[in-house]
């Protein structure tokens, strides 16, 4: 069995379109199609079912996935023993919530291709939980620990949640001294229907109806409220980027989670993933504790 008919048909498995696949192969459609047919002529089984919304698995091409990202990981492994220890180099794409995207992973991994010139890194910021299976990204940041799948997950860092609002804001309205004095403040967070993960849906924990004011993204929800727009929940590891934004009853009511750092299990075998592993948990525990500090 040919290794690329293999590298093929995993990228239309994970794309589930020939033209899609080709792209990220940088051949044309049409050779994708017949290499597709060669390989499944080879093995004698139908590997697609071809549909209005693209390639979809069959049966037997589910049955060939774990073996081909087997030898795609094998492959890697051994590029990544040629490559020697020295340094970390190459691509390695990370999928992370945007609060993360935005206000923690930039001056670690800023920090991290400093020391590694040869390194390329890549941040995709969504709102939605990864598909390390289509190799969406090389590795993915979590809220939750994902219960499923042929995963290996690592605690990044914990972190902590405050209300918080604008100066201007406070000064404008009613004071806030205890829980029950929220009732008089329009609140900002996530559209209610939009929340992809139940640990974000932090203002129900808090007893809060859905807010008048939201949004899915963070910074989108940090602007709301640096615009005096009301009271909302903030990561503290962003507050030293909005210095406008105090802490609302900080003893009173706080919020704490994790940040998980998940992985496809095929890929602990390439040094090169593992070590940039090691160094982005190790940095991230420094500097979530160096900014959480900076607000006391």
């Amino acid at each position: 069995m040919d290794w690329d008919d293999l590298r093929i048909f995993l990228a239309v498995a994970r794309s589930e379109s020939l033209s899609a696949a080709a792209k990220v192969l940088k051949i044309d459609p049409a050779t994708v199609g017949r290499r597709i047919g060669r390989l499944e002529d080879s093995l004698d089984a139908r590997l697609f079912q071809k549909s209005p919304q693209g390639y979809a698995v069959t049966e037997a091409g589910l049955r060939l996935i774990p073996h081909a990202e087997q030898a795609e990981a094998a492959l890697r492994a051994a590029g990544e023993v040629m490559l020697g220890p020295e340094g970390l180099t190459g691509q390695v794409r990370i999928g992370a919530p945007d609060g993360c995207a935005n206000y923690l992973l930039p001056q670690i991994l800023a920090g991290i291709c400093d020391d590694n010139p040869g390194l390329e890194v890549q941040i995709v910021a969504l709102p939605r939980v990864f598909n390390l299976s289509k190799r969406e990204a090389d590795m993915a940041i979590g809220v939750s620990r994902p219960e499923a799948g042929r995963l290996t997950v690592q605690k990044l860092t914990d972190y902590h949640l405050h209300l918080a609002a604008s100066r201007d804001y406070l000064a404008k309205h009613a004071p806030i001294r205890s829980a029950a004095d929220l009732t008089a403040h329009r609140f900002v967070g996530y559209i209610p229907d939009m929340i992809f993960d139940k640990e974000l849906d932090y203002l129900a924990e808090i007893g809060i109806t859905p807010p008048p004011l939201a949004s899915n993204s963070v910074s989108v929800q940090l602007n709301f409220l640096r615009a005096g727009a009301g009271v909302g929940v903030v990561h503290d590891f962003a507050l030293p980027a909005a210095p406008e934004l105090v802490r609302v009853l900080p003893t009173q009511i706080h919020l704490t989670r994790s940040f998980w750092l998940i992985r496809h299990a095929d890929d602990t075998r390439v040094s090169r993933l593992n070590r940039f592993a090691e160094v982005l948990i190790r940095r991230a525990r420094a500097e979530m504790a160096r900014l959480e500090t900076s607000v006391g």
